[in-house]
């Protein structure tokens, strides 16, 4: 077994590394992050992408790919415009064109550009989830994230589990790459004590949820004393410290297990160690593609997907039964790269910087 020392900082309390999980018998790297932050501006648009997306008005609210439909699903109606775009295409394909047989007309010019995209969904098989919250991450490349959507959390504390890192609010570590995703950067970088920057980002006093599907699609960082998460707080951690807030984590890795994620929970009288934990094996290394990463919450019972592939339940009758089950209150979403720690061990000769965590997005869906 794993251990690490989760020290009480702020609303952090003892934490132990990994456990092994009882149902699938292999040890699992549970962590628990903890500590609250700062709250932020109220209020956080709706999802975004137009309902009737590659509609011949000229596209969604984000733009869209130049194909027809988007990666993430295709356009509610169809794909590119039936006619012109928005940037001006002919009105009707071909019109224009003389009664002697002359050329047609121009086509609508850059519809599919233009007007390809669609309706953001979540990509779970199971019915009756709409999109009710999401970042798709559009914007010039450089620029900082949405304001209205994320906060951060700053500094060099060691968070509870002597990371290596000072987290910033600055684009040099969260900038959008103005194709689509948002991009957290740990670098090799002195500052506030510490040997390297990063970013944490959360929605805490912006935007919380209690239940749905919570999933985000990711690429994450490599490499010995690496550590992406993306994970949940109970709302209320500042007067019910953790872990009695309660924690999800829908994804970790720790980058000297290159091919595992662990999924974990964290409660009063079953945080760190004593989580109910499981971990996930892919075939190939988790930063070598792009991967959707999800929970799928409902009162009593938590759910685990890779790519839509389910890998864990988790009820009540996982936890002690002395212990609280503390996962039916709104909670908010937290993405970060942190740098060393307890758990994953320091940074060594082998490990490159800098290192990226790559979101294209983060969706919430209910029923």
């Amino acid at each position: 077994m794993r251990t690490r020392l989760w020290t009480s900082v702020g609303c952090a309390a003892l934490v132990l590394g990994c456990s092994s999980d009882g149902t699938s018998g292999g040890s699992a790297g549970a962590s628990a992050h903890g500590g609250a932050a700062n709250g932020g501006s109220a209020g956080a648009s709706a999802g975004s992408g137009s309902g009737n997306a590659g509609a011949s008005t000229g596209g969604a609210t984000n733009g869209g790919a130049a194909q027809s439909g988007s990666a993430n699903g295709g356009a509610t109606n169809g794909g590119a415009a039936q006619s012109g775009s928005a940037n001006g295409g002919a009105a009707q394909s071909g019109s224009g064109g003389s009664n002697a047989g002359g050329a047609a007309g121009g086509s609508a010019a850059g519809a599919a550009g233009t007007a390809g995209g669609s309706a953001a969904t979540c990509t779970s098989s199971t019915a009756g989830y709409k999109l009710i919250w999401s970042d798709e991450f559009s914007g010039p490349a450089g620029t900082a994230v949405d304001g209205s959507k994320w906060t951060f959390d700053v500094g060099g504390t060691g968070w509870g589990n002597n990371e290596l890192e000072y987290y910033t609010n600055s684009t040099n570590n969260a900038a959008l790459d103005g194709s689509g995703n948002l991009v957290i950067t740990a670098k090799e970088q002195d500052m506030g004590g510490k040997k390297y920057t990063s970013a944490r980002l959360k929605t805490q006093g912006i935007k919380t949820f209690t239940y749905g599907r919570i999933e985000a699609r990711m690429k994450i960082s490599q490499g010995q004393g690496l550590w992406p998460a993306f994970w949940m707080l109970g709302e209320d951690i500042a007067d019910n410290p953790w872990p009695a807030c309660g924690e999800i984590d829908i994804m970790e890795n720790v980058g000297k297990e290159p091919n595992i994620i662990h999924a974990t929970l964290h409660g009063p009288g079953y945080s760190g160690g004593e989580g109910p934990t499981k971990q996930y094996m892919l075939s190939a290394p988790v930063a070598s593609a792009f991967h959707v990463f999800a929970v799928e919450w409902e009162p009593n019972t938590i759910r685990w997907y890779v790519d839509d592939t389910l890998y864990s339940t988790k009820t009540k009758s996982d936890i002690p039964s002395s212990a609280s089950w503390v996962y039916d209150h709104p909670f908010f979403i937290i993405m970060n790269l942190a740098v060393g720690g307890s758990w994953p061990g320091n940074p060594d000769g082998t490990t490159t910087f800098p290192q990226q965590l790559q979101v294209d997005y983060v969706r919430v869906c209910q029923k």
